[in-house]
């Protein structure tokens, strides 16, 4: 994943390519202007032009990446930012980042431990099952001791 100002710099790109691209398309659809009211059979017989869907199309295409690219512009770093403001947000984080690996930690103790408990339960279903399908355990009667 690119950062943030490799986003933004792709994302004007994207703005002017649309621009350009509106503009041509724009031109090329657009109606031809008459010269003293002169016109010609070529003028009279062309279908009307979509000119304003595709108005309202680019238009609208080139809102949304504007305001994509403000939200890109929005999401730097301040000017205020200084490398002490940044250090001691890295510190902060680092700390967080602690905190949340000893949860962590905790959570996979105590998962190891429930695990045990569950295997441990198994085993015993499972010799339980095996004793009583060959039936009862065999109990020395005290004539045979």
């Amino acid at each position: 994943m690119a950062d943030r100002l490799t986003q933004l710099q792709d994302a004007v790109n994207s703005l002017a390519d649309q621009f350009c691209n509106a503009i041509g398309v724009l031109q090329q659809c657009a109606p031809p202007a008459s010269f003293s009211n002169i016109q010609t059979a070529i003028n009279r017989d062309q279908p009307a032009n979509p000119t304003e869907e595709y108005a309202q199309l680019f238009a609208a295409l080139i809102a949304r990446t504007a305001k994509d690219v403000d939200v890109l512009i929005d999401s730097l770093p301040s000017e205020e930012s200084t490398a002490a403001l940044q250090a001691a947000s890295l510190r902060q984080l680092e700390e967080e980042n602690h905190d949340a690996a000893a949860r962590l930690e905790e959570v996979v103790y105590r998962g190891d431990m429930l695990l045990e408990k569950i295997q441990s339960a198994l085993a015993d279903i499972a010799q339980s099952q095996l004793c009583t399908r060959n039936g009862p355990p065999h109990q020395p009667s005290p004539a045979e001791s």
